[in-house]
C-alpha cells in the first residue's frame, strides 16, 4: 500500500543566526507546487493526487518560544502513527532536532542524508545550542541518528571538523563532489535539505549565501538514485525576503515533489 505523504508547514526563524525571513517560507513553497506554470508529475513518473498521496496539512501554530518543540514533536508523532510519511517545509534548520525525536521514538535511530552548504554541528552559536548551526550536535549526542551523510558542504571550521570526528559523520565536502562515489543506505532513511547547500545562483533565497554549491541536477539525480524507505524529510532554510523572481519557491517545490515520489515507492 503506498504510504501517505503529509506536507507539514514549520514557519520560524526563533533560532536563526543572520536573517529572518524564514517563518513565511512554508506558504510560498505550497504556491509555488501548485501553481498552474507547472504540472504534479515527478521525474520517477508519479504524480500528486495519483500515486502520490499528498495531505496538505497547512501550518503548525508555532509561536517561537519553548512550546514549538512539542508541537513540531507531536505534528510528526501524529502523522507517523497515521502511517504516513511527513515532510516538514521550514523555517530554519533547528525545526529538524525536535522532527526527529519523534521520528526516533516511532522507528529508532535512523540514517540521515543531509545536504548543507554547512554542517550545522556547531556545540553552540552565540550562545544558543538550538541554533540552526547546531541541530546535528544535538541529533547526534541524543543517538538519533544511526549514521549521518553530509553533502556540498563547504564552510567547515576547526570546531565542526572535530565534532564530526567526534560524532563520526560522513562527509563529503563540495571540493570532493564528484570523485566521491554517492552514499547508499539501507536502513530507514530520512533527508534533510537546506536549500542554501545549493549554489546561490540556483537559490539565492536563503540567509547564508556560500558560492561554489551543488546544482538541482545533482541532488535530483541523488535522489532518483536512492532505493531505500524514506521514514521523513525536510527542506528548510528559504528565506523569501531575499529571493529573486520565486525561483528558490520553485526549487523547494520540485524538491518536494521528488521526495514526496520516493516516500511513495518505499
Amino acid at each position: 500500500m503506498t504510504p501517505r505523504v503529509d506536507l507539514i508547514g514549520m514557519g520560524t526563524d526563533v533560532h536563526s543566526s543572520f536573517l529572518r525571513g524564514c517563518a513565511k517560507a512554508p506558504p510560498l513553497i505550497r504556491a509555488a507546487l501548485f501553481s498552474p506554470h507547472g504540472n504534479k508529475a515527478s521525474e520517477r513518473g508519479l504524480e500528486l493526487g495519483a500515486e502520490i498521496d499528498l495531505n496538505v496539512c497547512g501550518d503548525l501554530p508555532l509561536t517561537e518560544t519553548e512550546s514549538d518543540d512539542a508541537l513540531i514533536e507531536a505534528a510528526i508523532a501524529q502523522s507517523l502513527a497515521a502511517g504516513a510519511v511527513p515532510i516538514s517545509l521550514g523555517g530554519d534548520h533547528s525545526i529538524t532536532y525536535p522532527i526527529l525525536r519523534a521520528i526516533d521514538a516511532h522507528h529508532g535511530p535512523v540514517d540521515i542524508l543531509h545536504f548543507d552548504a554547512h554542517p550545522d554541528l556547531y556545540d553552540e552559536l552565540g550562545g544558543d545550542r538550538r541554533s540552526h548551526a547546531s541541530p546535528f550536535a544535538r541529533i547526534m549526542e541524543a543517538g538519533l541518528a544511526s549514521r549521518l551523510v553530509q553533502i556540498g558542504i563547504r564552510t567547515l571550521n576547526a570546531h565542526q571538523r572535530k565534532q564530526a570526528a567526534r560524532f563520526g559523520v560522513e562527509m563529503i565536502e563540495m571540493k570532493d563532489y564528484g570523485r566521491a562515489p554517492p552514499p547508499a543506505f539501507i536502513r530507514p532513511l530520512y533527508i534533510s535539505i537546506d536549500l542554501d547547500g545549493f549554489d546561490p545562483a540556483f537559490a539565492p533565497g536563503v540567509s547564508h549565501h556560500e558560492p561554489g554549491g551543488l546544482s538541482p541536477r545533482e541532488v535530483i539525480e541523488m535522489l532518483l538514485a536512492l532505493n531505500c524507505s524514506l521514514v521523513g524529510a525536510d527542506v528548510v532554510e528559504y528565506n523569501p525576503t531575499r529571493d529573486i523572481n520565486g525561483v528558490t519557491a520553485v526549487l523547494a517545490a520540485k524538491l518536494v515533489k521528488e521526495l514526496a515520489a520516493l516516500a511513495s515507492v518505499g
